[in-house]
């Protein structure tokens, strides 16, 4: 206890510097661990299981499966995202953007990143086995390998990785739905679809955008023989394209309403709109209104989706 006659003006202990300095570190430590996380590619995740389990309900959800289907799916995206960053801990140093995260920082050391990594995933998949069967925990299992062992090494060896990590990218869709229903079918194939051709426009933007910064890690996200852009402006105006009439489905096979169906058809025709604008550049500002235009795309045809899932029966 402090005594009653201490003046406001004497000078700290020794040991409240080190106090206070701990404080700080501990804080910073916590910090440097949610980082590894990737806290809004994690968000994005659980917000794309979570409307795809409440589209698979029929709008008809209780809210327990939906907690148990957020938080199981969050822990294990956040475990896979860390691990992530250990695995590219070497890479992630020589790239301007990437150089700062926990690993390279020295924030966090690359056991400990394992090993955070890994208890998250366990837990996660644990979780979501234990509270909603088999399947989710299976295909969220899946997501993560295909994320790490496929996409992560397939970067700095061919152009095909944009694809191939588009696959755990919409794997959220296919855990929302087989958490909802135990199963796979259509409507759940059809969000998955919307999720794989979303990301890809989004991605091939930041890609040429950050195009001399990837090169200095040797990843090939774009095309090693695209000088001047061209064939990555056609496949963004490829695959924004053959967004459009997917993002419609979902009405078609009677999941949702004329709201979602409308709100998509304008959102897809104005990221159309963008995307060939940009084609006919490739300059800096368009392609970051592809980025940006793509990124809040998503969350805003998830909520056309929410709002507008049609109860069954």
């Amino acid at each position: 206890m402090a005594s009653a006659d201490a003046s406001p003006t004497e000078a700290p202990s020794p040991g409240a510097d080190s106090t206070a300095t701990s404080v700080v570190s501990e804080s910073g430590r916590v910090r440097a661990f949610y980082e590894l996380t990737k806290p809004g590619i994690a968000g994005f995740v659980m917000m794309t299981a979570g409307v795809s389990y409440f589209v698979a309900a029929g709008g008809e959800a209780a809210l327990l499966p939906v907690l148990h289907t957020l938080l199981g799916t969050v822990l294990a995206t956040g475990g896979a995202l860390a691990l992530n960053q250990y695995l590219e801990r070497d890479l992630d140093r020589l790239m301007f953007r990437t150089r700062r995260r926990p690993i390279p920082s020295g924030r966090v050391s690359p056991t400990e990143a394992l090993l955070f990594g890994g208890l998250l995933l366990i837990l996660g998949t644990g979780y979501l086995l234990g509270t909603l069967g088999w399947l989710p925990a299976a295909l969220t299992l899946f997501s993560a390998a295909a994320y790490n062992l496929a996409y992560t090494p397939l970067k700095s060896r061919s152009y095909s990785a944009t694809l191939v990590g588009a696959i755990p990218g919409a794997m959220p869709a296919l855990i929302g739905w087989s958490a909802a229903t135990g199963t796979v079918t259509l409507g759940g194939l059809v969000l998955f679809a919307i999720a794989f051709l979303w990301q890809l426009p989004h991605v091939l933007a930041l890609a040429w955008l950050l195009r001399e910064d990837y090169a200095r890690a040797g990843f090939y996200l774009t095309p090693p023989a695209d000088r001047d852009g061209r064939i990555i402006a056609r496949q963004m105006v490829l695959y924004t394209a053959a967004l459009l009439p997917v993002s419609l489905v979902p009405t078609l096979i009677q999941l949702t309403g004329w709201i979602y169906f409308t709100g998509a058809l304008v959102l897809g025709a104005i990221l159309l709109v963008w995307t060939l604008q940009a084609a006919r550049t490739m300059e800096r500002v368009a392609l970051r209104k592809v980025f940006l235009g793509s990124l809040g795309y998503q969350p805003v045809l998830l909520g056309f989706m929410l709002i507008d899932t049609l109860p069954r029966g």
